[in-house]
């Protein structure tokens, strides 16, 4: 059984081929700058039809979006300002002739994991996407649950102090606070810069916090995080754990696995585990 993933990133549309749960080959294509919408379609679509000899038995596709997650919708993709609304799962499903599964890139990454990654062995996941920005996708009971609109799992846009949890728990608080990016923040830090030190303690315990927010709202066995800043992790880890321990329910703490994602090309494998999210029981 061949399934395809598709990861649309901001500048680039990627397809892999996953069988057996082994990402096979992977093709890409940078995205149509074009006020056509259908141009972004007809990229999908030609890297698709690359794999046309594979067998496919289904497609899932990546957004960095809001997604209509019955319907297959996606509204308003920033980084490509044709997409306000575009039908894609029927789109997609007219030409290809196969189920075609849409959700965004944070849910993607929760049951890539699930899948494939470090929660393979748990029913009640968090994909947490600690990066430019602060996303997370949600497996409850062994399925992904997006909620109605896919919102579920915006933590990152909860008010937080003056702003919101995004802010100071994603690269953004380097950038805004520091002005400096978490990848020379990192360097600095490992160099043994002090200050460097101490910025990433205050993340760390910013993002014990956010994690304390998503233990009352959702009691996960395991957060997995992803993004760039997780590579940090061990730079914030042990400032982290000290925002954790005046969390109400100590046993819970105890019982929480928090780990690092080491999936390869784990957009393109999530989008792809749609498909065994829709049909597996």
């Amino acid at each position: 059984m061949g399934l395809l993933g598709v990861d649309l990133g901001g500048t680039n549309v990627r397809v892999g081929l996953v069988e057996n749960d082994s990402l096979l080959k992977v093709e890409s294509t940078p995205i149509s700058r074009t006020d056509d919408p259908m141009d972004v379609v007809n990229d999908i679509s030609r890297l698709i039809e690359k794999f046309s000899g594979d067998g496919i038995t289904g497609i899932g596709v990546g957004v960095p979006s809001v997604v209509d997650v019955e319907k297959g919708i996606v509204y308003d993709v920033q980084n490509i300002p044709s997409w306000k609304e575009v039908h894609l799962k029927d789109l997609l499903q007219e030409k290809f002739r196969v189920p075609v599964y849409v959700n965004n890139d944070a849910n993607c990454f929760a049951v890539g994991e699930k899948y494939f990654g470090k929660g393979k062995n748990y029913e009640n996941i968090v994909g947490l996407i600690v990066g430019t920005g602060l996303g997370a996708g949600l497996v409850i009971n062994g399925k992904l649950y997006a909620g109605r609109n896919c919102g579920a799992g915006e933590f990152g846009t909860i008010p937080f102090r003056e702003r919101n949890y995004e802010y100071y728990c994603s690269g953004q608080f380097f950038t805004s606070e520091y002005k400096i990016t978490g990848e020379e923040l990192s360097v600095k830090a490992r160099q043994g810069d002090r200050r460097a030190r101490e910025i990433y303690a205050e993340f760390g315990f910013n993002l014990g916090e956010a994690i304390k927010l998503i233990m009352y709202s959702v009691d996960p066995e395991i957060i997995i995080l992803g993004g760039s800043v997780s590579k940090s992790f061990d730079l914030y880890k042990k400032e982290l754990y000290v925002s954790l321990r005046d969390f109400a329910f100590t046993k819970s703490v105890a019982n929480l696995l928090i780990e690092v994602s080491e999936v390869q090309n784990v957009a393109i494998l999530g989008a792809a585990a749609l498909y065994y999210d829709a049909t597996v029981e």
